[in-house]
């Protein structure tokens, strides 16, 4: 029976409800003297039970929505239990003594400085002490009522006359800075590729260049070669006894051989990349009547795009990067960034420019500054694709992004009195400077990290200097939504990039800050792990082919007898007593996991002061930094 209310001072439209399961419908009427209400007193009566059952549906629909909120909870901390009880292959984040130990300090002194506003706050509230918006200011007369209040009043005091301001400003240049900008184990199936690509085979020659310290791969890689030698192939094995300059030294190293010098073109692919075989037919006739052309840069095509939601977010970000960066700076500037692979440079454009050089871990976009600075000429073909893949693994992935970061940072260091030197349009020199290093380098992973990671969360505890709806919400969802403008098929991951982005920044502000002031990180080279999916179609068909070539009497005349005694005996150790698998190992973030504390601690401050989009906006980028931070997004790699 529902409860009777006396509404005889009610007044308003009655709504009935008609309850027909599974759907409510809901039928407005003119008012209480229209038909259907015979008397007052019935009226009256259904009106009660009608308000009753519409209570009672919304009830049941929040009911629902804290119920899905409450198991989502619970499943999330199951994950969290698990990954830090079960501590077996679970690792902490390694870093270098100072690298990266400030940025995790001032995170982990900000935290601690939160959670003690935040008992504060608590105890002012539980007291009556706090002060909503708009009256945020102390009234002129208020009671002492002890010491605690005293100190919580100096605090409101203080954070108003000498905190709200500088935070202000520091929301206000983030904003404007960022405005200008806008405003402005894969070798077979590499090897197979390139060896069958349709060009001359007396005007031909593959280097494969292995920096490997694997022995086992380095035989494997040899007999590859060796097979494709006896198909009439022109191909060189290199390997490097001293592995000097990383990738960089490799290319030197390769270019400075006798035979290279017949030759006009050069075109470069990573281990995991698999040009078609018309490759070269689609660039070399580029440069056919064009001696000021020095590169022509193909687009990457990613096969695994789709395998994680990791992958997802990638490809938002690199279809961006060759449709909208590489493209338009073709066709205006002719000039981009050479992408280190899947492009045909002309021989000259590298001796001109000095070639491969190891002061930086981003040689190819050295290179490319240095042919742009001596009026070399770019094209980019983006309905040329080379097969690739993207990282799997969050710690692939974010070793990258730290080389990425880092390196032009250094580069932009070492090239800026060249630049301004140069001989170049005073267009082409700010173009240079601040959008091919400083925007997506520099202004962007510093907007991020400082306005969402410090100066949001700081608002909460400073209210006085709140930020403005538009900037919490509109900027970063309209940015979000053109740079995935490229990716359609990428509209449903929309806020997950979001979310992502901003907790990368991190990584990408600690990677900036160590290529600008040259520290120890900035020299670092991580080779980037590939899970071979872009080849695993054809493993088994691959695994065929080599126990028959490792059999066939031709190659064995092509392969030392200490080489095939040495694959001989690999081969036995595995029929004998096959490895075991590897156990997938997790790392643990530091400086993620700080953040998230910090981000939902910040959350729980905003419900003191109701403020609605902040709170979910916090809430939601702490759980992302908390997914992050317990290696919970991307394939663990082992």
């Amino acid at each position: 029976m529902a409860p009777s209310f006396d509404f005889s001072d009610w007044r308003g439209t009655p709504v009935v409800v008609t309850m027909e399961n599974p759907n409510y419908s809901v039928l407005e009427m003119d008012g209480p003297s229209s038909n259907g209400f015979h008397s007052m007193d019935k009226g009256k009566e259904r009106n009660a039970k009608q308000f009753t059952w519409v209570l009672l549906l919304k009830a049941h629909k929040a009911a629902g929505c804290l119920a899905w909120m409450a198991a989502a909870l619970w499943t999330l901390m199951g994950v969290i239990r698990k990954r830090l009880i079960f501590t077996q292959g679970v690792a902490m984040e390694t870093e270098k003594p100072g690298k990266g130990h400030l940025l995790f300090r001032f995170i982990r002194g900000f935290l601690v400085l939160s959670l003690v506003a935040l008992a504060f706050e608590f105890v002012a509230y539980w007291n009556g002490w706090h002060f909503h918006k708009p009256e945020l200011h102390i009234p002129q007369s208020i009671e002492i009522q002890g010491l605690m209040h005293s100190a919580y009043l100096s605090w409101l005091a203080f954070r108003a006359s000498y905190i709200a301001y500088p935070i202000q400003l520091l929301s206000k240049f983030c904003v404007i800075l960022f405005i200008c900008a806008v405003f402005r184990s894969v070798y077979e199936q590499s090897i197979s590729a390139v060896c069958q690509i349709d060009w001359p085979k007396d005007r031909f020659l593959i280097q494969v260049l292995d920096d490997s310290n694997d022995e086992t791969i380095k035989l494997l890689i040899k007999a590859e070669v060796v097979k494709w030698s006896q198909k009439g192939v022109n191909i060189v094995y290199r390997h490097r006894l001293v592995r000097t300059g990383y990738k960089a030294g490799n290319l030197k190293s390769a270019m400075s051989c006798d035979y290279v010098r017949d030759y006009e073109f050069v075109a470069i692919f990573d281990a995991d990349f698999q040009p078609n075989p018309d490759f070269l037919k689609q660039t070399i006739p580029h440069f056919k009547g064009n001696p000021e052309l020095g590169l022509v840069q193909a687009r990457w095509s990613f096969v695994n795009k789709d395998e994680n939601l990791l992958t997802r977010l990638q490809n938002i970000n690199l279809c961006f990067h060759f449709e909208v960066e590489q493209q338009v700076n073709g066709v205006f500037l002719n000039f981009f960034g050479f992408n280190g692979t899947a492009g045909v440079w002309r021989i000259k454009a590298l001796e001109d420019s000095g070639g491969w050089l190891e002061r930086t871990t981003v040689e190819d976009m050295d290179i490319a500054v240095r042919a742009h600075l001596n009026g070399w000429k770019f094209i980019f073909l983006n309905d040329v694709k080379v097969l690739c893949e993207v990282p799997e693994s969050f710690e692939a992935y974010r070793k990258q992004q730290h080389r990425w970061h880092s390196g032009p940072m250094q580069l932009f260091r070492l090239c800026l009195p060249a630049i301004l030197k140069s001989k170049i349009s005073v267009w082409k020199k700010a173009n240079l400077v601040l959008l091919f290093f400083l925007l997506r380098k520099l202004i962007l992973p510093f907007y991020s990290f400082t306005l969402f990671c410090v100066i949001l969360p700081l608002t909460m505890f400073v209210p006085e200097a709140e930020l403005p709806m538009w900037v919490i919400c509109y900027i970063p969802v309209i940015m979000s939504f053109l740079n995935i403008l490229p990716a359609p098929r990428s509209f449903p991951f929309i806020v997950p990039y979001l979310l992502f982005e901003n907790t990368m920044s991190v990584t990408k502000f600690n990677a900036m800050v160590s290529g600008l002031f040259q520290l120890g990180s900035s020299y670092e080279w991580v080779v980037t792990k590939k899970a071979g999916r872009s080849s695993e179609s054809d493993l088994l068909s691959v695994a065929e082919k080599d126990s028959k070539v490792l059999s066939e009497p031709q190659l064995r005349r092509g392969v030392s007898e200490s080489e095939l005694l040495e694959l001989n005996k690999m081969i036995e150790k595995q029929e004998e007593a096959p490895l075991p698998a590897k156990k997938k190992s997790n790392i643990i973030y530091k400086k993620e996991l700080a953040l998230a504390a910090l981000l939902l601690t910040a959350a729980v401050r905003s419900l003191l002061s109701a403020q609605g989009i902040h709170f979910y906006f916090l809430l939601f980028q702490g759980v992302s930094f908390l997914l992050v931070g317990l290696d919970l997004i991307g394939e663990q790699m082992s």
